[in-house]
């Protein structure tokens, strides 16, 4: 769920001008699941500029008091949203914690790295949402030692049908700063894109497993 237009606007504009977010839809990129994809996200960049990190961390912690409350801690999904985590919990003043993808297999074997405790609340930043899977990962993990999830915030999400299933199927409010049809429109407004272009990407939401550049 966005919660501010003008804020989903200025945050897709950033990403594109410092190419945190690169559309191709006459040259696709190749995710991991093999699926050929016209846009390519890599949130890491952001924090590369002081400008535009600083941006997302100010409106990321201004959201989550306003739809959250402020919780008693935050926590990164690893790796990619680690660093967001803790610039958000710097922000808020709270403590940070941030969670693997599964147990290490040695030491202390811990999946949650940092100090929370059961019965404490927690919100979830994450970078990017694809189909929302290794996120909720994240949640179901706080969720088993105790902890209360009051949902999840992140920077970018590509609004795939199967993400708000998943988080529905999963009782986890998600709010993300911008998503795919902001980013677009975004593209269009500035000449970033063409009609033909933008076109093109639209398609490749509705069915990216079966979506193909025309030739």
């Amino acid at each position: 769920m966005i919660l501010n237009k003008d804020t989903a606007k200025k945050t897709a504009e950033f990403l594109l001008q410092i190419k945190a977010i690169k559309l191709q839809p006459n040259n696709p990129f190749t995710w991991a699941s093999g699926w050929n994809s016209p846009i390519y996200c890599d949130n890491r960049i952001t924090l590369s500029h002081h400008q535009t990190r600083t941006y997302i961390r100010e409106k990321m912690a201004d959201a989550i008091v306003e739809h959250f409350g402020k919780p008693d801690a935050i926590a990164g999904v690893a790796s990619g949203a680690i660093a967001h985590g803790i610039l958000v919990a710097q922000e808020l003043g709270l403590p940070f914690v941030y969670v693997r993808p599964e147990p290490k297999k040695h030491g202390r074997k811990n999946q949650i790295e940092g100090l929370i405790e059961s019965g404490q609340s927690v919100v979830v930043i994450e970078d990017l949402i694809s189909t929302g899977g290794s996120s909720l990962k994240a949640v179901k993990a706080l969720e088993d030692i105790g902890c209360t999830v009051n949902g999840m915030a992140a920077i970018f999400t590509y609004g795939f049908d199967l993400s708000a299933e998943n988080f529905k199927q999963a009782n986890c409010e998600l709010i993300t700063l911008s998503d795919y049809d902001n980013l677009i429109e975004q593209a269009m407004d500035t000449g970033y894109i063409s009609d033909e272009e933008a076109e093109a990407l639209k398609n490749w939401r509705v069915a990216p497993d079966q979506w193909s550049p025309k030739k």
